[in-house]
This record gives structure tokens, C-alpha cells and sequence, in this order.
């Protein structure tokens, strides 16, 4: 699974549109170059409706929020959702701020067609108490697993609750990715780029549960790689994007690690 889609990556260089997190841009934009993507950071609401209507996919994220920036994320998610382009929802820091609380709560309304975050924010975006603290998770990942559920059926979509084991469901069949390192918690804005990474799958990928299981395996696969030459969180983000860049896509043994980390015993 992991390893054709993201073979299919590499052979169609799918446009993915991010509407994202100003700590999260380039290295964003470096994972989904060294995946086999090509980036696209545009947050204009002119420009983003424009480009969301034409691109392999979008991901908008809530990492930094303002009146304007909230205007571009809007109409890039309507424009996706009027011409058919998949779209992820990457809630980031709902529940303790009012202004992206209510734009992320807006956003969903919108048919994201797949929802990424921590437990807290998923926790949050269903209007539960997240517990939350900024961006960082204060609650389990199977503290969220009802407001997941809720979330998946109600909206029609897929949702991943990022952990250490990650939580993919759409509402009627669940599933758990392991993998990944410590050190991917101490880098900033790793689930940004994780997002974006499954935003660039589902630009090719039919199957939107599939294609999010498959990205998030990959990311785990070689975030466990690139962990185990890393000797700091410094070291670790350059190691990681040549675990992804050079991850074998091709079904050798780093698929086949990759498709072990789904639903691990």
C-alpha cells in the first residue's frame, strides 16, 4: 500500500497547496519536495482560491492565525471543495484560542476531506474539552478516540489522531500506526509536515483511508531511521528528510517496514 502510492508520488510530482504554519513552511515544503512532491505556499485569498482549484491537493493549517490569513484558508478550502481537490484540515492549537477555535470549526463545515491533529485538538474541534496547551497535546491519543469517531461519521471524513501509536478512522473501521521517534517531538512542526505529507498521497491515491495510512507508515518508517543515526533534534530533521527522500518505495524492505507499522501487534 505504502510503497505504490508512494511510488505513484514520484512518478506524477502532484502540486500540493499549503495554507500553513509560518514555522512550518520550509520544512513543510522540504518534505514534500524529498517525498516527490512539488510545494506550493500561497495564503492570499485571491491567489489561494485560485490555486486550490487546480492543485493535486491542499492542506490547510491553523498554526498562525489572523483575520486575513483565516480569509485565505477559507476560500482555498471552498475553492477545493467546489472543484473536487482533496483537502486536509490540520487544526493546529484549537480549544485554548477563540479566533482559530471558531475558523477551524468554520473550515469543517467545509468537507476537509481528511482532519490531522493531536488529541487534544481533535478533542477540541468535536467541542469536547481538549485540554490543550497551545499546540501541545495534554490528552491520550484514546482519550479521543469517541470525538474522532463522532468527527469521522458526522463530516464525512478521515480523521488521524497523532500519537506515539497514530489513530486513523473513518467513522466505521479504525487502525494504528506505530513507528516513528522520540526526537520527532522535540522539532518543530513535525505534524505539519507530517500533513503535508499526507496531503501529497492523497493527491494520487483514491482511497482516502488508504492513502492516509500509507503516508503516515512512511513518515513513521523513516522517522524510526532517522532516529537511530540522529544525535539531537538538530541532527534529526536533516537525517529525516534523506530517510524520505531515499526511502524505497518500491516494496524492498523499508516498505515492507513501513507496511508492519499499520495496525502493529
Amino acid at each position: 500500500m505504502s510503497e505504490s502510492l508512494l511510488d505513484t508520488v514520484r512518478e506524477r510530482t502532484p502540486l500540493v497547496h499549503c495554507v500553513t504554519n509560518l514555522v512550518a513552511t520550509t520544512f513543510s515544503a522540504n518534505a514534500l519536495l524529498a517525498v516527490g512532491a512539488s510545494p506550493a505556499m500561497v495564503e492570499d485569498a485571491e491567489e489561494a482560491a485560485e490555486l486550490a482549484a487546480v492543485a493535486g491537493a491542499l492542506v490547510v493549517n491553523t498554526g498562525t492565525m489572523s483575520r486575513p490569513r483565516a480569509e485565505g484558508m477559507h476560500a482555498a478550502a471552498g475553492a477545493a471543495r467546489d472543484a473536487g481537490t482533496p483537502w486536509l484540515l490540520d487544526p493546529v492549537g484549537v480549544g485554548p484560542l477563540s479566533l482559530r477555535t471558531r475558523v477551524a470549526s468554520e473550515l469543517l463545515g467545509l468537507g476537509p476531506t481528511v482532519v490531522r491533529g493531536n488529541a487534544s485538538e481533535i478533542l477540541a474541534l468535536a467541542g469536547h474539552e481538549g485540554g490543550g496547551r497551545g499546540v501541545d497535546a495534554t490528552a491520550s491519543v484514546e482519550a479521543a478516540a469517541d470525538a474522532a469517531d463522532e468527527l469521522a461519521r458526522t463530516h464525512g471524513t478521515v480523521v488521524a489522531v497523532s500519537g506515539v501509536v497514530d489513530r486513523v478512522t473513518d467513522g466505521a473501521t479504525v487502525h494504528r500506526v506505530g513507528g516513528g521517534h522520540p526526537l520527532m517531538g522535540r522539532v518543530t512542526a513535525m505534524g505539519c509536515a507530517l500533513g503535508a505529507v499526507t496531503a501529497a498521497f492523497l493527491a494520487v491515491g483514491d482511497d482516502v483511508l488508504a492513502a492516509t495510512l500509507a503516508a503516515h507508515a512512511v513518515v513513521g518508517a523513516t522517522g524510526a531511521a532517522a532516529g537511530a543515526v540522529a544525535r539531537g533534534p538538530g541532527s534529526f530533521v536533516p537525517a529525516w528528510l534523506d530517510e524520505l527522500a531515499l526511502f524505497d518505495g518500491a516494496g524492498g524492505a523499508d516498505g515492507a517496514a513501513a507496511q508492519a507499522l499499520v495496525d502493529p501487534a
